[in-house]
């Protein structure tokens, strides 16, 4: 059955990068933060992923308390040779304490991180190793100082950071080189354009955006988190999401419904031939990380790395992200863009 299944291309995930799918996969999802989840779907859909070609593999040890790192062990067992495999570090957790959350930089919780995730995804060495969230209180010197002594000790090969602005781009990359930087990145969210991805391209760093898809909204299916999202689901608690702010970020789809009904396609479809776009635009390698819990998904997400969009398309697409209505979080003081000057 895979052997019918079209693979997508590959690129070098930054200058020394690993060779992987131009797309990723954003597995939070399949166990954590949207509601119910189904794990036989779950695990169908990481099979599809290596059928389609799909290699970077990205979860985090917060994502469920660790348990989103467990629910992946078996899976990166059977194919560890074929999987590029990312996690994170920076939020501390307590599993006791779903609400509690707190940024952590410092040498001996960095070590105390890597270590339960290589016990929980059962491997000798991580692919590549983020920090989720930046705390200005930790000296990169320190932080990343630490990341790259876990290079030198073989326990992980390749680093990258999450939500850092361009200098600190700068700052880290000068310490250790980094591989890639992760940021959301899509048509509702370009904040990342403002430094990130200009010292990415000149440092030969990727980027791999994560919720290209504006965390589902721009495949077209909400309009109003009340209704249209469970109870467990943490997008209620996101402006972009809720009342006035989704009815009016549902209007802004108009022109994806219309490029998408030109190229026989989906908006979700658009939307991330747009991110994927990007590289050519701004001259680096972006790999997006879609998220999704069902392999039909995961197969069309895949197929919109072959979709190129006009430059007519382009100039349609691209007023959107100006007029979107709510922030990406209630409190944005833990992303990079609270930071910039």
């Amino acid at each position: 059955m895979s052997s019918a299944i079209e693979q997508i291309s590959k690129v070098a995930l930054g200058n020394g990068g690993p060779l992987v799918g131009v797309q990723g996969f954003g597995a939070m999802g399949i166990s954590a933060a949207y509601g119910q989840t189904d794990d036989a779907a779950a695990r169908d859909t990481l099979e599809a992923t290596l059928a389609a070609g799909v290699t970077l593999l990205d979860t985090a040890d917060m994502y469920g308390a660790g348990a989103n790192e467990e629910f992946l062990a078996p899976f990166v067992a059977a194919h560890r040779d074929e999987i590029t495999l990312a996690t994170k570090f920076g939020f501390a957790f307590r599993a006791d304490d779903p609400g509690y959350r707190a940024i952590s930089n410092d040498p001996a919780y960095i070590r105390k991180a890597v270590e339960a995730s290589l016990r929980r995804l059962d491997v000798d060495v991580i692919d590549l190793y983020y920090m989720h969230r930046r705390d200005p209180a930790v000296p990169l010197a320190e932080s990343v100082g630490t990341m790259a002594e876990l290079v030198r000790e073989g326990k992980v090969k390749h680093l990258g950071l999450s939500e850092v602005t361009g200098a600190e781009l700068h700052e880290a990359h000068a310490l250790h080189p980094i591989t890639a930087v992760q940021s959301e990145w899509s048509l509702f969210s370009r904040d990342v354009e403002r430094s990130v991805v200009g010292a990415a391209a000149e440092l030969g760093v990727a980027v791999v955006p994560y919720s290209p898809l504006g965390r589902g909204f721009l495949t077209g299916s909400f309009t109003d988190a009340g209704k249209d999202l469970s109870s467990g689901d943490f997008r209620n608690l996101l402006p972009r999401f809720s009342g006035d702010n989704a009815r009016a970020n549902a209007a802004l789809l108009t022109p994806l419904h219309t490029i998408a009904a030109g190229h026989g396609a989906t908006t979700a479809q658009i939307a991330l031939a747009w991110v994927q776009q990007r590289a050519r635009v701004h001259g680096l390698t972006v790999v997006p990380i879609p998220g999704t819990r069902s392999r039909s998904r995961l197969l069309e997400n895949a197929a919109a790395t072959r979709i190129t969009l006009s430059a007519d398309e382009l100039a349609l697409l691209e007023p959107i992200a100006g007029r979107v209505s709510g922030d990406r979080y209630a409190d944005m003081s833990l992303t990079s863009t609270a930071r910039e000057d």
